[in-house]
């Protein structure tokens, strides 16, 4: 989905694209497994915004920070987290090699 917000520091979701997918993703009974997005200038951790907006009880919040790499090649710190109720906890990641 597009940044709605076009700000380079904030990422809002057009609104009309979010009730779009909900409703689709309801239409096939489904709920959102993962919810990820990056951070080009901080830490992959959820910042104020990120929990208070966190709405998917069930959902895996995956965070990507390029703050030491930009836009070249990695490496990318990448973390995963559950947020409940404004509670933050970390998950830990395994990477996994393709037909293991």
């Amino acid at each position: 989905m597009l940044n709605a917000a076009r700000s380079p520091t904030f990422y809002e979701f057009d609104s009309t694209d979010l009730l779009r997918l909900y409703r689709d993703m309801d239409d096939r009974d489904e709920v959102p497994v993962v919810i990820y997005h990056s951070h080009t200038a901080t830490e992959a951790y959820p910042s104020r915004t990120d929990i208070a907006l966190a709405s998917e009880p069930d959902a895996h919040y995956v965070l990507i920070s390029t703050r030491e790499t930009g836009s070249d090649e990695g490496p990318f710190e990448f973390r995963s987290f559950r947020i409940l109720d404004g509670e933050v906890s970390e998950e830990e990641v395994s990477i996994v090699e393709a037909g293991t």
